[in-house]
This record gives C-alpha cells, sequence and structure tokens, in this order.
C-alpha cells in the first residue's frame, strides 16, 4: 500500500495521506494487460476489509486473481514524501515482513499447476530481499516455468536498505540463483559491479555496461539483457536511454528528455516494454525504444502504476509533444 502526502509536503507536516495498491508486481503485470496480455498476480493478500480493496484495486487495473490467496493480517506498507528541487523524493517502509505475503506458508502456492497456465513469470529483486521463505517460494516458482518450457525475467532492483549490514555478501547468492534461471534480466553495470562483485578496468559507466554486461549473459546463458542509464540536468529535466543486450549485441535507444512528475514504478514500465517487445518479436531497435518511451510516460502520471496503453506509447515513439487532443 502506497501512502502519499498530498503536494510536496513533508510526513511531518502532512495531515492527510491518500492511498493506493502498487509493487513492482502489480506495475508490470498491469502494464502488460493494458498491452493486450493477460496479467496475472500470485501473492497473498490479507482476509481483512484491506484486503478487499486491495484486491478491488487489482481488478481496476484489469488483473487476474485466479492465483491470489487470502490469509494473514497485514499488508506491506510505504510512505512517500515527493522531492522538489534540490530535494529528492523520499520512501519510507513499514510492517513490510509482517505481510500477508511475506508470511505466507510454504506450501501456499501450487507452481506447477500456475506454471502450466502461464507463459512467463517475471520476479523482482525487492522480493528477492524480503526472507528465506519468500525465496524459497521464487526459486520453486522459476523451476517449476522452466520444466514446462515457460520464460523467467528477473529484474535485479537491488535495495540495500532491504538486506541490512553487509548488504552485497548476503544478496549475491541469491541472485546467482535466479540469474541461473533467467532468460530475461533487467541489470546494469552497477549490478554487476556490486552486487555480483564483477571486475572492470573500465572508468566510464558505458564502457563498463559494454564490458560487463556480455560478460553476465555468457556466464549465466541469459539471452536478453536490458537497462537504463538516467542523468538529471541542471534544470531538474532527466534525459535517459534504454539499452537491450541481444543475439550478442547491443542497441540503444534514443536519448529522452521530459520533465517528471512521478518517478516511481517508471522502471516497471520500462521493463514492461521490454517484455512486451520481445513477446511480439519487436526488433531490437524497436523494442529498446517502445520500453524507453513507456518509461517516459510512466514520469508524467501519478501513482507507481504504468496507465499508458500500446497505441498511446508507439504515438508517442513516432510524434513531438504537441498541443491538446480533441
Amino acid at each position: 500500500m502506497r501512502l502519499q502526502v498530498p503536494g510536496y509536503e513533508l510526513l511531518s507536516q502532512a495531515g492527510t495521506l491518500s492511498y493506493s495498491f502498487s509493487g513492482t508486481g502489480v506495475n508490470v503485470a498491469s502494464a502488460l494487460a493494458r498491452f493486450g496480455h493477460t496479467g496475472y498476480l500470485v501473492s497473498t493478500l490479507p482476509a481483512n476489509a484491506v484486503g478487499d480493496a486491495a484486491a478491488a484495486y487489482l481488478r481496476k487495473l484489469g488483473i487476474a486473481q485466479a492465483f491470489i490467496n487470502r490469509g494473514g493480517q497485514y499488508v506491506g506498507l510505504y510512505f512517500l514524501e515527493n522531492g522538489f528541487g534540490a530535494r529528492p523524493s523520499r520512501v519510507t517502509y513499514s510492517n513490510r515482513q509482517e505481510s500477508s505475503f511475506n508470511t505466507a506458508p510454504e506450501n501456499s502456492y501450487d507452481f506447477a499447476d500456475i506454471a502450466n497456465n502461464i507463459d512467463v513469470v517475471h520476479f523482482c529483486g525487492i522480493t528477492l530481499a524480503m526472507n528465506d521463505s519468500v525465496r524459497r517460494h521464487m526459486k520453486s516458482f522459476a523451476q517449476a516455468v522452466k520444466a514446462k518450457g515457460g520464460t523467467v525475467v528477473f529484474d535485479c532492483n537491488y535495495r540495500p536498505f532491504h538486506w541490512g549490514e553487509g548488504s552485497y555478501a548476503k544478496a549475491k547468492p541469491f541472485y546467482e540463483e535466479m540469474l541461473q534461471l533467467a532468460d530475461i534480466v533487467m541489470m546494469n553495470e552497477k549490478d554487476a559491479l556490486f552486487v555480483l562483485g564483477m571486475e572492470s578496468t573500465k572508468e566510464t559507466r558505458q564502457e563498463q555496461l559494454m564490458e560487463l554486461i556480455p560478460a553476465v549473459a555468457q556466464k549465466y546463458n541469459i539471452s536478453v539483457i536490458a537497462g537504463t542509464h538516467r542523468s538529471i540536468n541542471s534544470d531538474n529535466t532527466h534525459a535517459l536511454q534504454g539499452y537491450i543486450y541481444k543475439d550478442a549485441d547491443f542497441t540503444f535507444s534514443r536519448t529522452l528528455t521530459f520533465s517528471v512528475y512521478d518517478r516511481i514504478g517508471a522502471g516497471d514500465a520500462y521493463t514492461s516494454g521490454i517484455m512486451h517487445g520481445v513477446l511480439e518479436q519487436y526488433s531490437a531497435t524497436r523494442t529498446v525504444e517502445f520500453a524507453s518511451t513507456a518509461a517516459m510516460l510512466a514520469h508524467t502520471i501519478v501513482g507507481d502504476t504504468p496507465m499508458s496503453s500500446e497505441n498511446e506509447i508507439l504515438k508517442a515513439m513516432t510524434e513531438s509533444l504537441g498541443d491538446v487532443e480533441r
């Protein structure tokens, strides 16, 4: 549950909060549903009014709920304070480890049955950081999908806060397990350097990327690796360039420059665009341009969840900013 302070106030100033339900899984499944796929969430929601509200929100987003269980008492919370100018946005987590999802028993999900009904499964490094039980669920689920010939997507999405002290060393073996099972991976050179402990003699991010990503793909037998490079300009606009490494070759998007209304969830929009492009057998160039444009548009929409349709993204890829559509 996302609890957001109005405008640009601090938590210490605000007297009200607005709420919505989100998370990487929600964002990716919802975005793919908007692109014409059937998006499921595999999770556990509390058996109370908060769980009912979350389920209703997921229905509104077009997410199928056949694989959602009900049990426990809590959802994880985070509080969002919007940044402005030199002050960055701030996220404060609460109650996450006690959530119904994180406390779900070992036998909560029939992964073999779920794998029979899906083509692709998406995992995220934030979930991987939760606890040993969740990590065992993820590994079992990925193995079940691989056994049925499905595609495993893993977004590294590394967050040191969730791993605690000595986070890189703690995370590395679990990241390596997921990379060995993954077909499509979202990562950049920082993940390779710090999480996987790889080394590079190169100085610039671009050079490190070009050196390390092919090595990761070869070591873990990954067919597609994609990600973004972002910079923040002096006028507070952001510049973003996407990349995809596929068939032993890099393809880069144009550098997109845009103003930011709400940054959270833009990475999930990019991931969804890459997944859609691969599933629809777009060319590498079209895939990375589609994903980068999807991420750009996500920055212009309030809330975590990408809301742009395939047609809206394709239109934004080919047209400059215009006036009001009538």
